[in-house]
């Protein structure tokens, strides 16, 4: 599949938006007027920057209000357009976007249209130029691709066809089965965009609320199946209008836009599968990544500091057991039952304690590895000595390391192997190093709370559900003191894997990118009990994160708590939640750094996060820390 991307959905100036898009792979690139117009450097200049980068320059847009008007105005936009000719051909360009008219036709007649697109072939043909004919989602008398169609085809030229845009199709509701029916020679140009599901006029949704595939509501995979069996083998290109990818790092963007599209090229490939099709009888080729499984649990967190005494005392209080001291890396690893958490002080220098690390379970940790850096993920460097655990690792967009380490039936862990009570400790743990003789309460990590920047939310998303198969689940805001704070779970079809994303609030990142990277995360563990974890953790010490009083009026009021229960809840600060399946019991611990943690007890299939709570416990770390 040829891939291009609208110079419009980047931020910088044209020749940083195409060093961008040749960085992130892309094959060819839609040049928007606008971005030539404000553009130094000569048409001729701009083609041979576009030669040397490797980059086709596929469609010249957008040529707007053209077809259905009076006679006299029919002769000034064909001067216009021979303008714009005479320009692609120092381009290099070989095809134009022509938007059905939204503001100067008068004429609602197709056949009137047909012939005035007929004028325009005739002139661009002197010129080796083809005609892409767009229906807007808003045009006058023309806003229905096949409408589009019937009128290219009426035209009766070999240079004028249609272009089709999965916005302006799918935002309409059409039927995109439709595209099956056009001939393939007589599509020229194909544009994708996704977008969420929102009630408000077309156009301002189109202009501002585009995404790239994979990041909104839209079947883009089924739209790909049937541009696929319409014998459809030009560009597949992205043309997404949204204000903060203009605004955004161009490079980064440009990735997280080419990584949508590989992901749909799998996703279309796997879709023709499911409906008994060959994907490789069609002339247009789908490249496919490698398949993995989902992950079946966290492997390991990591939190790194330079100094991390507090994250050592506050393990220490939950009943983790210091294991010991990496061999050759100046890291600790504390656990307890499948819960193991790497507290690391390398090149941490006058950094707080922040989430670090995340490690998963996988079945095959080399074509998982393959399949993220496949889907342009940064493989992470890890230095290792001999007999040490070589681990798969990648960055995630906000820069979190994701190893991908090998599943075991028993969920053992062959690298903890490399850290020993014994290894010289230069700087010893802040609390005593002895294995306790308590019970372990505390069995695995439950989920992993990472704030994201407002900007690259929907990016982050699109990462974890293509490189780790994870599922999106239902976002919800919850109010904190701050401002709304919108959150995103993604998780496993069985729930092992919980991760949830979360926008730091718009007031933070007004203060500046400080401001959002201290936002508080949060690793969350399970437990078998959590009154007795809470017990114990009050007996060494730990401040519970503190509850108002009127949270448990406000309990008892909704579910009639047996009096005992809910003293309990109160003298320990633990919070409650019911759902139809069980109960939630969870507390928070204060915060340190960046990071507090979390232990939560589920009760017979309680599925949720205790999303009622949120508020309280955002309340109390606001009122703690004043900010």
């Amino acid at each position: 599949m040829r891939t291009s991307i609208a110079t419009v959905c980047l931020s910088g100036t044209l020749e940083e938006k195409m060093h961008a898009c040749a960085r992130a792979g892309f094959d060819g690139i839609e040049i928007f007027e606008q971005d030539l117009v404000v553009c130094p450097k000569s048409p001729a200049e701009i083609r041979g920057l576009a030669s040397e980068l490797g980059l086709s320059l596929d469609l010249y847009q957008p040529f707007r209000d053209f077809e259905g008007v009076t006679d006299e105005e029919l002769d000034a936009n064909l001067y216009r357009a021979e303008a714009k000719f005479q320009l692609m051909d120092s381009l290099g360009i070989d095809t134009i976007l022509v938007c059905s008219n939204v503001g100067t036709a008068t004429i609602d007649d197709d056949d009137v249209a047909a012939s005035q697109l007929r004028r325009l072939g005739i002139l661009a043909a002197k010129y080796g130029i083809k005609i892409a004919y767009e229906a807007l989602a808003w045009g006058k008398y023309v806003n229905d691709f096949e409408h589009a169609a019937r009128i290219a085809a009426l035209a009766d030229l070999a240079n004028v066809g249609t272009c089709l845009d999965s916005f302006h199709i799918l935002s309409r509701n059409w039927d995109p089965s439709g595209i099956e029916d056009i001939p393939a020679e007589k599509i020229f140009f194909v544009q994708l965009a996704d977008a969420p599901t929102l009630s408000m006029d077309v156009l301002s949704w189109s202009r501002h609320h585009r995404l790239f595939p994979g990041e909104g509501d839209f079947e883009l995979d089924k739209f790909m199946g049937h541009l696929v069996r319409s014998g459809y083998d030009g560009p597949v290109s992205l043309e997404i209008f949204n204000d903060v990818f203009r605004q955004s790092d161009e490079v980064r963007t440009a990735v997280d836009a080419m990584r949508s599209l590989i992901q749909l090229e799998e996703r279309t490939h796997l879709h023709l599968q499911e409906t008994g099709e060959r994907a490789t009888s069609y002339p247009m080729q789908l490249a496919t990544l490698p398949q993995v499984d989902q992950p079946t649990g966290f492997n390991f967190t990591e939190v790194k500091a330079e100094n991390t005494d507090h994250v050592q005392e506050l393990l220490h209080q939950l009943g983790f057991t210091y294991t010991g001291r990496h061999r050759t890396k100046d890291v600790q690893l504390w656990m307890q039952g499948q819960a193991r958490l790497i507290v690391n002080e390398q090149q941490a220098r006058n950094q707080e304690p922040t989430i670090a690390a995340l490690g998963f379970d996988v079945a095959d940790p080399q074509a998982a590895a393959s399949r993220a850096v496949q889907l342009l993920a940064r493989p992470v460097p890890r230095r290792t000595q001999a007999n040490e655990e070589v681990l798969q690792a990648v960055s995630a967009p906000d820069s979190t390391e994701i190893f991908l380490c090998q599943a075991t039936p028993d969920g053992t862990a062959a690298w903890t192997d490399e850290f020993s009570r014994t290894t010289e400790n230069p700087g010893a743990p802040a609390v005593s190093a002895e294995p306790s003789a308590e019970p372990e309460l505390i069995t695995h990590v439950d989920h992993v709370n990472l704030a994201q920047p407002w900007q690259h939310f929907d990016e982050a998303v699109l990462f974890y559900e293509s490189t780790l198969s994870l599922h999106r689940q239902p976002s919800m805001e919850v109010p904190s003191p701050v401002g709304l704070v919108r959150s995103q779970v993604m998780r496993t079809t069985d729930g092992r894997i919980r991760l949830a994303l979360n926008i730091a609030p718009l007031g933070l990142e007004q203060a500046g990118p400080a401001a959002v990277s201290a936002y508080p995360q949060h690793i969350a563990f399970g437990c078998t009990d959590l009154i007795a974890v809470a017990r114990r953790a009050l007996s060494r010490g730990l401040k519970f994160l503190p509850v108002p009083a009127n949270y448990y009026d406000d309990l008892q009021a909704r579910f009639r708590l047996d009096p005992k229960l809910l003293k309990v809840l109160q003298d320990y600060n633990l919070l409650y939640d019911r759902d139809e399946h069980g109960d939630f019991l969870h507390f928070y611990t204060a915060t340190v750094g960046n990071v507090f943690f979390e232990v939560v007890e589920r009760r017979n299939g309680y599925e949720g996060y205790g999303a009622p709570n949120t508020p309280v416990r955002l309340a109390a770390q606001y009122q703690r820390t004043g900010k």
